[in-house]
């Protein structure tokens, strides 16, 4: 679980300014012809510069630079005590009461408000000169409030993100924290005994209204927290092998990001590696396949197994399966319904198990739902099979079950 301290700085990410925002300062100050422009906040009683642009004045102002509010002349606009636009601040006697007026010193000022989208102000957009410009006017307020509109609709776009960003966070760390969640397993059964091999462990969120767990995962990836979920979850499943026969396996879904980070390494040293297996989802984006490969290594090495999911349903395909060289290929039920009526699924079933043997691997399929789709599967030589025909998910003491109603058949 990450510190309290990271929590609490996540809670106050800076807005940085984009792109857009610098461009938009830089146009107004070219155009009008001043020395400095910048995007401030207001925090608590400081005035903050997000985002500045003042070439040959970095040394009078930098973003991420503060001044305290009551040393700027931002509410006082705000109260309609100054004017927007200042050709002249020693014509303004209340500029000469503020301290910022003689520390840089500002002869011109031209500052418009960017407001949140509640109508509460964010900050300021301001332009301000060494010189007095008796040549400012309408048109130059003009110009200044178009692009302070502009920059006001990146900064409520970022606080929109943030804000989604930081509920998301919250949502995921409490889930985390508290384990708001139930393991279930569904069992991968050998396809001619019918007898099961192993169980796949699924998770299920006790949110309401109820959220799959793809949407779980996606949200703490949003967040920066899918590694911490994914190992939370990893760790609940591994329970199971305590309960569970010594000669059948736990299998643990994982993103192939939460494995390249090699915390998975500590997660699994405590439990049987010879009856784990990590299933990889082929449809998840690999940004390193030698990062991903050089942890998998490790992994492997200590005696866990690999198995691409969903095989022949992401759009990596058999590229993926060949990168990584897995110990089991799982069938997607996109291939394995209704495989018993289609030439098409049938062919590329056989395709894919005769592929599997050239490799070593075992075949998995999932989804299976009807007798038929399952025999069609062992008549291809399908070993493993897995679906709501041989077994839904369930709670441990019914996987464990499985083999209480075997001894006692075999006691009888």
């Amino acid at each position: 679980m990450e510190d309290a301290h990271l929590l609490a700085a996540a809670q106050k990410v800076a807005l940085v300014a984009d792109e857009t925002i610098d461009a938009s300062l830089r146009f107004v100050r070219e155009h009008l012809g001043m020395e400095i422009a910048y995007l401030s906040e207001f925090v608590e009683d400081d005035l903050v510069f997000r985002a500045v642009d003042a070439p040959g004045f970095e040394a009078v102002v930098s973003a991420g630079d503060k001044m305290p509010l009551e040393a700027a002349y931002c509410r006082h606009i705000l109260e309609g005590r100054l004017p927007e636009l200042i050709q002249d601040t020693s014509a303004e006697p209340l500029c000469q009461t503020i301290d910022v007026t003689h520390a840089i010193p500002i002869k011109s000022h031209v500052s418009i408000p960017i407001l949140r989208a509640d109508g509460t102000p964010y900050g300021m957009f301001c332009c301000l000169s060494r010189q007095s410009r008796a040549d400012l006017n309408l048109r130059d307020l003009d110009v200044m409030r178009a692009f302070a509109a502009i920059s006001g609709e990146q900064v409520n776009n970022r606080l929109t993100q943030h804000h989604t960003s930081m509920t998301l966070r919250n949502q995921t760390l409490s889930m985390i924290e508290d384990k708001d969640f139930d393991i279930v397993y569904q069992p991968i059964m050998d396809a001619r005994t019918r007898k099961p091999k192993g169980f796949e462990s699924l998770c299920r969120f006790r949110s309401d209204p109820y959220r799959p767990p793809n949407v779980w995962i996606d949200e703490a990836r949003q967040a920066g927290l899918q590694q911490e979920l994914e190992v939370c979850l990893i760790e609940a499943a591994l329970k199971a092998l305590d309960h569970l026969p010594d000669n059948v396996y736990v299998s643990v879904n994982s993103s192939p990001d939460t494995v390249a980070s090699g915390a998975l390494a500590d997660v699994l040293m405590p439990w049987p590696a010879e009856r784990i297996v990590l299933e990889v989802t082929e449809h998840s984006m690999v940004a390193d396949y030698d990062k991903l490969l050089k942890e998998l290594d490790v992994l492997r090495f200590r005696g866990v197994r690999l198995a691409i999911d969903d095989a022949g349903a992401g759009y990596a395909g058999l590229q993926h399966i060949v990168r990584l060289h897995p110990d089991i290929i799982k069938l997607d039920i996109s291939l394995t319904a209704q495989i018993d009526t289609s030439v098409v699924r049938r062919s590329l079933g056989a395709a894919l198990v005769s592929f599997a043997r050239e490799i070593g691997a075992d075949i998995v399929a999932e989804g299976i739902e009807t007798g038929e789709e399952l025999d069609t599967l062992t008549g291809l030589g399908v070993p493993l099979a897995q679906g709501y025909f041989l077994g839904r998910p369930s709670d441990l003491e019914t996987a464990v079950n499985w083999f209480a109603e075997e001894d006692g058949q075999a006691s009888a």
